[in-house]
């Protein structure tokens, strides 16, 4: 099953360029770089997905909103039918962007990253929370369903309750809370900023306080598992045999198209020692068929190393299972 549960998910990358340098950006995007990825590449990448048994496409950066031909990506998307998604500053949301997207989205995410004074401080810039809140109202006039994502650090769960009251305020379906972790940008900018496992602890606690307090109106995601449930359902940590067989989508996801073209597993920057090639080189089936043979015996053994690290008897059992794995990865080079 995987961490993405019923859901299989082909995460693009398909530009570097945005209109921000955000503090924690894992891929360190910003409005200097160029590389992005053609939308034919793309397309053709996202039907050979499919047919590998995928069934959301979706779209981050960089700034999606800055990649001229999104609109059209995500109508082969839909061609293919496949769900789509887009993660977005919301800066760019204007009523033309959003008339383009109206029918072609099935969810957009807007990141947020507490009150605006956190926000503007992460996302170095003093306007990013007033420009990103001015577009809600066309927004929620265009009928497209919204969430918003926010950041964990060692120093922000206290603003968890503001942002889940922000989310409902504004009619958000999703607040989905991700831990950061020590990647691109963040690496320099951010170390040490990651939470610990006491932090963690209090954020799991938080949500299930924030969960039953909007149980009606929103649906909160803890990107963090706790050792003992994760003990009780291996198959969400790919933690038994693969079948060398199987669709690609029942072994790996999110599978991710990065700006460079390369393909990874999981998320952005996973070791290259198990990255499944570049589609700039060859088509996905190919990179499919090649990762089968040759990485999933040892994406395996560090998905099982992970989740026995994760379910190992703990006094703070609580672990971002993501950045276990992609840890295990840089340390361990497949035979």
């Amino acid at each position: 099953m995987g961490p993405t549960g019923a859901s299989r998910i082909l995460q693009i990358h398909p530009t570097l360029r945005c209109n921000l340098r955000c503090l924690h950006c894992y891929s360190s995007s910003g409005p200097e770089e160029r590389t992005e990825l053609p939308v034919g590449l793309l397309g053709n990448a996202i039907a050979a997905a499919r047919a590998e048994g995928y069934t959301v496409v979706s779209v981050s950066g960089g700034e999606p909103l800055m990649y001229r031909p999104l609109a059209e990506l995500l109508e082969q998307a839909h061609a293919c039918a496949a769900l789509t998604t887009v993660t977005t500053n919301g800066m760019l949301l204007t009523k033309r962007c959003l008339a383009e997207l109206v029918g072609r989205l099935d969810l957009l995410a807007i990141s947020l990253d507490g009150p605006p004074e956190s926000h503007n401080r992460m996302r170095a810039s003093e306007h990013a929370f007033a420009q990103m809140e001015s577009r809600l109202d066309g927004l929620r006039a265009s009928g497209i369903p919204f969430g918003f994502i926010f950041t964990l650090t060692q120093r922000n769960v206290h603003e968890l309750d503001w942002v889940a009251r922000f989310a409902v305020e504004q009619g958000a379906r999703l607040l989905q809370i991700h831990p950061l972790e020590e990647v691109g940008r963040a690496r320099r900018l951010l170390a040490g900023d990651r939470p610990d496992e006491l932090e963690s602890a209090y954020a799991f606690l938080e949500v299930t306080r924030l969960r039953e307090l909007y149980a009606e109106q929103l649906t909160v995601q803890l990107d963090l598992v706790h050792g003992e449930l994760l003990r009780a359902a291996p198959e969400r940590a790919y933690a038994g045999d693969a079948d060398p067989d199987a669709p690609l989508a029942e072994l790996v996801s999110p599978l991710v198209i990065e700006a460079s073209g390369a393909v990874v597993p999981l998320e952005f920057g996973f070791a290259r020692a198990f990255a499944l090639g570049n589609l700039r080189n060859a088509p996905l089936g190919e990179l499919a068929e090649r990762w089968r043979r040759e990485r999933l015996p040892a994406f395996s053994r560090v998905c099982r190393g992970a989740f026995d690290a994760i379910t190992a008897p703990a006094e703070l059992p609580f672990a971002n299972w993501y950045e276990v794995v992609a840890d295990r990865a840089e340390d361990m080079l497949p035979a």
